[in-house]
């Protein structure tokens, strides 16, 4: 029979497990959001992921997401194409250096991320 001890350690295993599915889960949706971002603007400076864009106003050229820290070396360092067209868009997609982000023109979008 088991022992009150082994009892409560199954349960707190399976609420640390529980807990690193949610924050997992959490990280995956973009646990944090940009204000409206209408010019080049570095949204998050480290590591990360980007969940989703969304397309407030509609640009005549489509804007870019890049994986850098910094809006004047991204060289090589494109990850995503925003559309030019209104809607959400989910990106789900891990970025090394950082997030920036570098508009169409007269585009202004909103990102969701972690």
């Amino acid at each position: 029979m088991a022992s009150l001890d082994d009892i409560l350690t199954t349960q707190k295993n399976g609420v640390v497990a529980i807990n690193s599915y949610v924050n997992a889960v959490n990280f995956h949706s973009g646990t944090l959001n940009s204000k409206e971002l209408s010019s080049s603007t570095v949204v998050k400076s480290s590591s990360g992921w980007v969940a989703t864009v969304s397309v407030i106003v509609v640009g005549t050229t489509q804007g870019y997401l890049y994986d850098s820290n910094s809006t004047s070396s991204l060289t090589g360092n494109r990850i995503y194409a925003v559309p030019n067209t209104l809607g959400i868009y989910q990106i789900q997609m891990p970025f090394a250096t950082g997030l920036t982000f570098v508009p169409g023109t007269s585009s202004v979008v909103a990102i969701g991320y972690s």
